[in-house]
């Protein structure tokens, strides 16, 4: 299910999450970068009101903010909106000559920032320490509903981390963003929050980032995944999930391998002119009905071979779901 050119989402079954138990087994002593969760996603795209309004038709997102020239920015224009727990901001240039802009015509629409709720000021002087690279060091910003510290950190490609420290806030996003309250508000498709966000890297990338969020940001590698693991008869590629200290952050980061044919990860790179987050995973309670849900505004999955599931039930066992079911709506188990 295509999300942008460069970007897909993928939707997991939180009774069926893989790994689960081994996640929340994930125990890190001394956790110098405490992470509580991903507080938003901002994707660069070219028209973000257009934009908005297809997140809201086809996946369910409901309207939560707004900033542009009616609330004193100059540069840029970004809508807000939000499912469950899953906040993104649209974000379009409104004049030439910006690094929004400039972003947008090398690369086409894509995240640009990844963000988490934390202590602004110690999790930007606990990971510049450990070698990061400066986004923006520790601003506060304010308004008359409080203040939000946040920092940020470079990451693979043009990708950002930055880090909000909210606490002290209680208006409806962040300083500088209205409400935004349109009298279209359609109804949830049911998903509720980021699972996981993959990254895809350059050829012998993988471990420099691996050790990136082990040395920087004190991840665990969770699992890994070489060519033989995840390849066709043309295509292969590896991966490595990194997760933070109690596992509620998954980072996997895949590079390409060698094939017959050029992997996806390569077609990635390729298109997207260098590394850059793949795809953006996220949990709902029952996939099923999500994807029918889905599937009837116009979302357009991808198909998977009927042969997929003839041997199903031999390679994993029993489900609850019907097989059928999930054949006709094209949904993987294993």
């Amino acid at each position: 299910m295509q999300f942008f050119p460069a970007i897909s989402i993928e939707m997991l079954n939180t009774k069926k999450m893989l790994l689960q138990e081994t996640q929340n087994s994930i125990k890190q002593i001394n956790d110098f970068l405490p992470i509580n969760g991903t507080d938003y996603i901002e994707l660069y795209v070219g028209n973000c009101k257009q934009a908005a309004h297809y997140y809201q038709t086809s996946f369910g997102f409901q309207p939560l903010a707004y900033a542009g020239l009616a609330t004193g920015l100059r540069d840029r224009e970004s809508y807000v909106i939000q499912q469950g727990k899953i906040r993104l901001i649209l974000t379009s240039p409104l004049h030439g000559g910006t690094e929004i802009g400039r972003q947008i015509d090398q690369h086409g629409d894509g995240v640009k920032v990844i963000l988490w709720v934390d202590d602004a000021r110690d999790a930007y002087l606990e990971t510049i320490s450990r070698g990061a690279k400066s986004y923006f060091e520790p601003i506060i910003e304010e308004d008359e509903f409080g203040k939000v510290v946040r920092s940020g950190i470079h990451t693979y490609g043009y990708t950002v981390h930055v880090f909000v420290e909210r606490s002290d806030y209680k208006g409806t996003f962040l300083p500088n963003f209205s409400s935004w309250k349109p009298k279209y508000k359609p109804s949830s498709a049911g998903l509720k929050y980021v699972d996981h966000i993959v990254g895809n890297v350059g050829w012998n990338g993988m471990n420099e980032w691996v050790n990136f969020y082990g040395k920087v940001m004190g991840f665990n590698q969770l699992v890994s995944f070489d060519d033989k693991d995840i390849s066709t008869e043309y295509t292969a590629l590896m991966s490595k999930v990194m997760s933070n200290g109690i596992g509620r952050i998954k980072f996997p980061i895949n590079e390409p391998a060698e094939g017959k044919k050029r992997s996806q990860v390569e077609e990635y790179l390729d298109f997207y002119a260098g590394a850059g987050v793949q795809h953006i995973a996220v949990a709902t309670e029952d996939i099923i009905t999500t994807v029918i849900h889905l599937r009837d505004n116009g979302v357009e999955f991808l198909q998977v071979p009927e042969s997929y599931y003839e041997e199903l039930i031999a390679r994993i066992g029993d489900i609850d779901e019907g097989i059928e079911q999930l054949c006709q709506l094209g949904i993987l188990v294993d």
